[in-house]
């Protein structure tokens, strides 16, 4: 229950933080900026690492959890209920958000802004990008220790500068799924949901492809030549 609680207070805090980054920006006149909205994000997620990456591996995203599962790092049992615990925690910081700025009509929904297909290849890699960061710096099923936190946030902050325009630079089904629910903003939602998972799986394959055998499998990161 612990790494179940875990999962959903990080991707809570994730969501709120990112998605509350975009709210506030709306309402305020643009005070926040592009630029600071990709901060927060990878921010948040920096923080999380170092504060439950040591109890769930600090997934907050359903399909680094696929991709940990896809890596043969990840116990099947706990993909499930792990995918539910996120999307419980990104449920409650878009009712949290609505009930703060019942006014904002999209709660930070992510929408294509430009072909629906361009945005799905965007998402997937984007994700691509991410999971094999993620599996090159962790440790097993776990994203913790010194470098952890600040690749994984760098490279979410990266990717939200330059392709949030665009797609929105979700990476993540939970964090698109809450708001576009809350808000009744559907549209393209389904990209957000598929484009990732399929991200994450290329990601796994990429990582096998230039680590050494066994080092994309949780082996400590020393022991491999």
């Amino acid at each position: 229950m612990r790494r179940l609680a875990a999962e959903g207070l990080g991707t809570f805090a994730l969501v709120f933080a990112g998605t509350g980054a975009i709210v506030i920006n709306d309402v305020s006149g643009g005070t926040v900026t592009h630029v600071g909205i990709a901060l927060t994000f990878g921010l948040i997620v920096l923080a999380m690492i170092y504060a439950v990456g040591d109890v769930s591996g600090a997934h907050l995203n359903p399909a680094v959890t696929l991709g940990f599962l896809a890596a043969r790092r990840f116990e099947g049992r706990w993909v499930a209920p792990y995918v539910v615990s996120q999307c419980a925690g990104a449920m409650l910081a878009s009712l949290a958000l609505r009930l703060l700025f019942p006014m904002n009509l999209t709660l930070g929904a992510t929408t294509p802004s430009g072909g629906a297909l361009q945005s799905f290849v965007l998402e997937a890699l984007l994700t691509f990008l991410l999971m094999f960061v993620i599996l090159s710096v962790s440790t097993g099923s776990k994203e913790k220790g010194i470098l952890a936190g600040v690749a994984v946030g760098s490279v979410i902050a990266l990717e939200a500068l330059f392709a949030g325009p665009i797609s929105g630079a979700s990476m993540n089904p939970a964090r698109s799924l809450a708001p576009a629910l809350v808000s009744l903003r559907l549209e393209g939602l389904w990209l957000y949901l598929t484009a990732p998972a399929l991200g994450a799986c290329a990601g796994v394959l990429a990582c096998r492809c230039v680590q050494e055998p066994g080092c994309c499998r949780g082996t400590p990161k020393e022991a491999c030549p």
